[in-house]
């Protein structure tokens, strides 16, 4: 993809992944389901979690997994009014692109 992926979008994307998930989900899980829509390596994604946790944004627990502990993140009640103002934002600025690139209605 030509376009950069700042901070805040890739927030976004983590936050709604994670969102997906009521008991939360894992590390590589994610890295998975984010790199359906972007190009992401764990090493960008990781710093991602940890801000976000701490930002009270998720909240992390181990859970045993095929005799393994495996870290799991998982969205706080921060977390979803952050991507729902993620999403709101995301809304209002892919019109205005959409309006200027394309000529579509701002709707």
């Amino acid at each position: 993809m030509v376009f950069n992926t700042g901070a805040a979008l890739l927030d976004a994307i983590v936050l709604a992944v994670v969102s997906k998930e009521p008991e939360g989900t894992y590390g590589y899980k994610i890295t998975q389901d984010v790199r359906q829509v972007i190009d992401l390596s764990e090493s960008t994604l990781y710093p991602v979690l940890r801000r976000l946790q701490k930002d009270e944004c998720m909240v992390v627990y181990d859970r045993e997994y095929a005799g393994r502990n495996r870290r799991y993140y998982r969205i706080t009640e921060k977390g979803m009014a952050q991507l729902t103002m993620y999403i709101n934002e995301w809304r209002q600025y892919s019109g205005k692109i959409s309006w200027i690139l394309e000529g579509r209605s701002q709707g």
